[in-house]
């Protein structure tokens, strides 16, 4: 769905990549945990296709298997087991090399 937005609405994707840098140079975050974080919160939120992109960028910023297990659960108490249902997509993303 991410690939139509970009294609079909150039402008719109073109703005919103820019707030997204905008906001990713002001956060006081490190690359590593600001990826876990985001993790987290695609997990609470149970978007299970903005996963694989999203661990393979955490991987890359020095992030380890268990990091992400941990990032994807740290959830559990605040927003339930359904946070769950993404580990299986994360832990087969980390793995791909």
């Amino acid at each position: 769905m991410f690939q139509t937005f970009m294609s079909q609405a150039p402008q719109q994707a073109q703005a919103w990549g820019g707030m997204v840098q905008g906001l990713a140079q002001a956060s006081a975050l490190d690359k590593k945990t600001a990826a876990l974080a985001y993790l987290a919160v695609l997990a609470a939120l149970r978007l299970e296709s903005g996963i694989p992109f999203h661990v393979q960028v955490a991987k890359q910023a020095g992030a380890t298997r268990e990091e992400v297990i941990s990032a994807i659960l740290i959830g559990l108490p605040a927003a339930g087991h359904g946070v769950t249902q993404v580990l299986p997509v994360a832990l087969a993303a980390f793995d791909t090399d």
